[in-house]
């Protein structure tokens, strides 16, 4: 049996873009990020990748960030990407705060411990992400990262110290889904 391949894809930063509070729990701070339809489509159609949405979304169900409002938008995020054929096979959401240090939370593997199995092919998979903790997880699931890092070196406390420890777990560093999608094809 060939083992699979993934693609484990933050969602705030990455399918969609960051907003200065970080918290997209409206529709009107939504916008997908740019030519993301485009090429995750066509490394979905084109590539063999399960897709995995991994995110972090902090305090989710408190008073400041209600359930409701978030889950409306999540849903019709999923919709989007399904009406375009881009389908995850599972969506998992860390609602801790960072100061919890649960090992659900990114990037701690304890959503994602189903993975550490015969079936998965974690050494050609990669974590997708804009954030230094989506790296560090790329380092704790035995893959490597593409790093859509905007420069504000998000999740760092020392981005120098950081960038040391974790450069041989950056596959490629970009903001531009088609140099994702060029740079996974060229592995094809």
């Amino acid at each position: 049996m060939e083992k699979k391949k993934v693609l484990f894809i933050d969602r705030d930063g990455t399918l969609i873009l960051e907003t200065d509070d970080f918290k997209i729990e409206k529709f009107e701070k939504l916008i997908f990020f740019p030519n993301v339809f485009q090429y995750l489509g066509r490394i979905a159609r084109e590539l063999n990748y399960e897709l995995v949405m991994v995110t972090n979304q902090d305090g989710l169900g408190t008073p400041v960030f209600p359930e409701k409002d978030f889950w409306e938008v999540q849903q019709f995020i999923v919709q989007c990407f399904d009406n375009e054929e881009i389908h995850f096979e599972k969506v998992f959401i860390d609602k801790s705060f960072p100061e919890e240090n649960l090992p659900t939370r990114k990037p701690g593997t304890g959503m994602l411990t189903e993975y550490f199995s015969d079936k998965y092919d974690l050494p050609n998979s990669f974590v997708i992400g804009d954030r230094i903790t989506d790296v560090k997880l790329g380092k704790n699931l035995g893959c490597k990262c593409v790093w859509m890092n905007d420069g504000r070196n998000l999740g760092s406390t020392d981005i120098t110290e950081d960038r040391h420890q974790l450069q041989d777990f950056i596959a490629i560093e970009t903001r531009d889904w088609q140099k994702i999608y060029e740079y996974l094809k060229g592995l094809a």
